[in-house]
This record gives structure tokens, sequence and C-alpha cells, in this order.
């Protein structure tokens, strides 16, 4: 089918992100929850043999590492509920621009190319460090879904009022445990900080690419400036 398609959401869109995440992420717990006492009840069912004891207890220890999983993940998102944001002036590109620099070694020994294409000054108001650090989760857990020896494209630019970011990249093997993986919930934390922070965001498949979009309010008149111009 040619064209982009747009990827299933986690839930309805018609409770906040927030709570729409965590709705999620608290349905998945409940598959490897439910594995786990199944485990547990047949390791007390009556008398086994070694081997199958220890087979019960792998199969308990790997739920357990799944539980953890997105335990971490609620745990991070329910924090984020709470954390008072003081919003300034900050430059979008810029914090790509590092955020990109810093992801570059990892991007290298994995076999990735990550380059990032900017053209223009992307000013928006946003909590510094907390952009930051979703900025850098959103970049990671993409490159870490990237298929080996391609490519991962970061492209910032400005429309009408708002600025536009690109993050596309082909997608490698499924990771295990998938949807509920590490770098996948990763993208949907960056996903529901970012819409916290007055983001608009959307995921689509083209071709074999999954692109990702954000759009925030521009917070200043836009003027082209020499600094803003790069490609790395």
């Amino acid at each position: 089918m040619s064209g982009p398609q747009l990827l299933p959401q986690p839930a309805s869109h018609a409770q906040p992100e927030g709570r729409r995440s965590l709705a999620y992420l608290l349905h998945a717990l409940n598959q490897p929850l439910t594995g786990l006492q199944c485990s547990l009840e047949l390791a007390v069912a009556g008398p086994r043999h070694v081997e199958q004891y220890l087979s019960t207890l792998n199969a308990g220890l790997e739920l357990t590492r799944r539980m953890r999983v997105l335990v971490e993940a609620i745990r991070e998102l329910s924090d984020t509920q709470s954390e008072p944001q003081e919003d300034a002036p900050l430059r979008l590109d810029t914090l790509l621009y590092h955020t990109v620099k810093d992801l570059l070694p990892v991007a290298e020994t994995m076999g990735v190319h990550l380059a990032l294409v900017s053209n223009a000054a992307l000013p928006v108001r946003a909590n510094r460090q907390c952009l930051a650090l979703v900025i850098f989760r959103f970049l990671e857990s993409a490159l870490s879904l990237t298929r080996q020896g391609t490519e991962l494209r970061i492209e910032a630019n400005a429309e009408p009022e708002q600025a536009f970011v690109s993050v596309s990249w082909k997608e490698g093997a499924s990771p295990e445990h998938s949807p509920f993986s590490q770098p996948e919930l990763g993208l949907l934390i960056a996903q529901s900080k970012l819409e916290q922070a007055g983001a608009e965001w959307s995921r689509t498949r083209v071709a074999n690419r999954q692109v990702c979009t954000i759009r925030m309010p521009l917070a200043l008149a836009l003027s082209r400036t020499n600094d803003a111009d790069w490609e790395i």
C-alpha cells in the first residue's frame, strides 16, 4: 500500500496523554504478572524433578525482568506527572545538535549513520532540563531500533508559528518482548513527555521507514541565523 500509514495508538485519545500511557502500561503489566502467578503455582503444585523446578524458576525470573522494565516505565511516567516545570526560551535546533553530537559515538559502534539537517533557528518555550532529557531519550530509543548499516535521520525546520522535527529510520529486527521492549517504551515515554510539554506528536510508517514527527509552538519571531545551518 502506497503512502504513509498511521500506526495504532496505545489507547483512546479521549484521555489526557499521561493517563492514557499509564493505562496502557498497567494493562501490559497484567500479562507477565499473570504468567508469574501461574509459574509459581506450578512450582508448588507437587513434587517435581530438579530440572522442572529450574525451568520454572528461569521462567519466573524472565517474567520478573519484563515486569521490572514495565514498572520502571510506569514510575518514570508517574514522576513526570508531579514534576514542576518552569518554562524559559531555548533553541530547539541547538538542543538537537548537542544531543546528536553526544550520540554519534554510540551510533558509530552500532553501525548506524546519524544525520541531522537543520536550516532555521527554532526558539521554543520549555523546561530546558526536562526537554533535553526527553530529546535524548527519544533519539536514543530511535537509534536502538534502527537497522544496522542504515541511517537515522533528523530534520528540523520551521513551519508557520511552529518548530517541526522529523525523525526517521529503517526498522531492524523486532526487539525481544516487542512492543514492550526498552526502546519502544522509551518512545512511548518520550511521546507522553513531549505532549505534556505542549508538543504535537505523530508516528507513521512510510514504505519500510518509521517516521516520528513533533511540532512545538515557536516562542519568538523566527529569523535565519548562520549558526542554525548545519548538517552532521
